[in-house]
């Protein structure tokens, strides 16, 4: 669904210049839930507008499905955003307009496209549990159910992609775990492939699969160790990512891979290394070391 190849995105001005992708590689299957992590500045929210159509790569390969977003025309890009992208944004206000009620704020971008389907437009709003609230206007809504419009309004052309950024990041932990629950439900009703971005490692460990990016890069991996393993049922963020999830180095088609700051720290490397083959292992050594029993 999602293939991005040695993606770079530089901004630039009239005095600076700021590489926030450096070549970053990434692949989405279809009907697959992911989350990507980082730390703020890594460079995942650039990424999430570029799959997105909001912004664009400066180099690289990204495609989604059929489209080539690096080659992309302007009117094709507005029938990607949609029709096959849909984005919730972690504030309300970019979502939803204040003034129309629930239905009438899914109805909106199905008007945009020239077609107007109430009955899908209730059912959206039933699965994300507002069946009773359809007709509120906005501030009779809590936080949550804005939240849950706004997801809703993401499916009302049908997108085969939904990408998140930060969706649960203003609510509480009750809203948040019914949140999760219904992206888990779109993804297996809809085979729907869902993207999320988000610094909450506790709401990371409830996807199939995490990628951590690191200054623009692709850094570690994390992939279920049980596949079959529903972790958005209650209580089930209170453990680590780590003991649901197998942690992968991630290597790029050149062989160039991120050792994990903390490994690196822990055992005082910096600067370089020594490197070699030991049996069926890859060794890293500091230089201090080299030459010594003692190995990384």
């Amino acid at each position: 669904m999602i293939q991005c190849d040695g993606l770079v995105k530089i901004y630039k001005t009239d005095d600076i210049e700021v590489v926030a992708l450096q070549g970053l590689n990434i692949r989405v299957e279809p009907g697959e839930m992911m989350a990507i992590i980082g730390n703020s500045g890594s460079g995942k929210s650039t990424l999430l507008n570029i799959l997105g159509g909001l912004d664009r790569p400066s180099a690289g390969q990204v495609r989604v499905g059929e489209w080539d977003l690096l080659k992309i025309s302007d009117e094709q890009l507005v029938e990607y955003k949609r029709k096959t992208v849909g984005f919730i944004w972690q504030n309300n206000a970019r979502n939803l307009l204040p003034y129309l009620s629930a239905l009438e704020n899914v109805e909106m971008p199905m008007m945009l496209s020239g077609k107007v389907d109430r009955a899908y437009a209730k059912q959206l709003l039933e699965w994300v549990g507002l069946k009773d609230r359809m007709r509120n206007k906005l501030q009779q809504l809590s936080g949550g159910e804005q939240q849950r419009v706004a997801i809703a309004i993401s499916l009302a052309n049908r997108p085969s992609l939904l990408l998140a950024d930060e969706p649960t990041g203003s609510v509480d932990t009750e809203t948040s775990d019914r949140i999760m629950g219904i992206f888990r439900q779109l993804n297996r009703e809809l085979s729907l492939t869902i993207v999320i971005v988000t610094h909450d490692m506790s709401l990371a460990s409830k996807v199939d699969r995490v990628v951590a990016i690191r200054d623009g890069m692709t850094s570690t991996e994390f992939v279920k160790r049980n596949p079959s393993l529903d972790l958005t049922a209650a209580g089930s963020g209170s453990g680590s990512i780590k003991d649901a999830h197998e942690e992968y180095v991630v290597l790029d088609r050149a062989g160039r891979l991120q050792v994990p700051r903390g490994y690196l720290e822990a055992l005082g490397i910096s600067g370089k290394a020594s490197m070699e083959f030991e049996g069926d292992r890859i060794v890293i050594r500091a230089p201090k070391q080299i030459g010594a029993e003692q190995d990384h």
